[in-house]
């Protein structure tokens, strides 16, 4: 028996979180770029959405307080949703490196897991600075400590989803090895059907009904919708369930991607 597999380990997993988080404060000026992108954006928003709402009638149950806070914490949420935290696969089999870890005595997609959260542990440590910036120019609304904890729990299923969601297609690597069009494309249309730029509530009766039953929305719409208050207490097992339906999916899916992959790996490179 493999000894690494007969007991495992959690403390390299933690190591590998740990150097990913001093790999990301390296980089100070992305660090400011980020936070400075942020309250820009904020503001922007803040300028379009009073613009529309002072020359169009206010959608029912949404307010232009409740809208620009929908737009705020979306972007605090993009702060860690925004990041492909298996994106060091493909790197990985772009370079060849990928056939040295598979000799190596660790998990490798447990691996690619804790390197990745160690990039989103640093970057929602900016969401502090970022939001006491945003304060300057808008003000957000504070659910109650009940729907803030329905909301954690949902954002925690969205941010999975999100990543199986990239891990899946970083696997698609182990076949095309480039996936940057596919990226762009899966980009596209998380931030139209996600819900993170405009509430899926604005959108017409009929494709709601589609769009809610997608992950995307599963990811940035079904949280937010959550803190504002347009999902209701009563709902909040049904839209809870739905996210974890997509998890154990798209969990399910990535295991049976992997392990086909894993077993022909195209080294391309040096």
């Amino acid at each position: 028996m493999n000894p690494a597999a007969a007991r495992f380990r959690i403390e390299p997993y933690v190591e590998f979180a740990k150097k990913a988080i001093s790999r990301e404060a390296t980089y100070r000026f992305d660090v400011f770029s980020s936070i400075g992108s942020f309250v820009v954006r904020v503001y922007l928003l803040r300028m379009v959405w009073t613009a529309l709402y002072a020359h169009n009638a206010a959608p029912r149950d949404l307010p232009l307080h409740t809208i620009i806070t929908y737009s705020t914490v979306a972007l605090l949420m993009g702060l860690v949703l925004d990041i492909d935290q298996t994106r060091i696969l493909h790197d990985k089999l772009n370079d060849g490196s990928i056939a040295t870890d598979f000799m190596k005595p660790i998990n490798v997609p447990l691996y690619f897991f804790s390197d990745g959260t160690g990039e989103v542990i640093f970057h929602a440590f900016l969401i502090v600075p970022a939001l006491l910036l945003a304060l300057l120019f808008v003000h957000i609304d504070v659910p109650a400590p009940p729907v803030l904890v329905a909301f954690g729990v949902s954002f925690l299923l969205g941010y999975f989803v999100g990543f199986f969601i990239n891990f899946i297609l970083n696997c698609v690597a182990f076949w095309t090895l480039e996936i940057h069009a596919v990226q762009l494309i899966l980009t596209w249309v998380t931030d139209l059907l996600g819900g993170g730029i405009v509430p899926l509530v604005l959108f017409p009766a009929a494709l709601q009904t589609v769009i809610f039953w997608l992950p995307f929305a599963a990811m940035f719409s079904t949280p937010l919708l959550i803190y504002v208050g347009q999902i209701p207490p009563q709902r909040y097992v049904g839209a809870l369930g739905l996210q974890l339906g997509w998890l154990l999916l798209l969990a399910g899916a990535a295991t049976v991607i992997w392990r086909a992959g894993a077993r022909r790996v195209v080294v391309q490179g040096g």
